[in-house]
């Protein structure tokens, strides 16, 4: 099982890598009230830290109501 999960975290992360190796181009994004230029793997790599660290909060959270419990 712990082999499983090794593999697809590491299958993952090449899928990861790949796309953001993909997406090389500028882009204009509007953030708020800002519009913002940077290259799209910024936005991919800032996108996928705040769905990273937003999915361990609620994680952490669950986790610990559960404990209590």
């Amino acid at each position: 099982m712990r082999k499983a999960k090794l593999i697809a975290i590491v299958v993952l992360l090449i899928f990861t890598i790949i796309i953001f190796l993909q997406n090389t181009e500028p882009m204009q994004a509007r953030i708020l009230l800002l519009d913002v230029r940077m290259s799209r793997v910024l936005m991919l790599m800032l996108t996928f830290a705040l769905g990273l660290v937003t999915g361990i909060l609620i994680a952490t959270n669950v986790l610990r109501r559960k404990r209590k419990t």
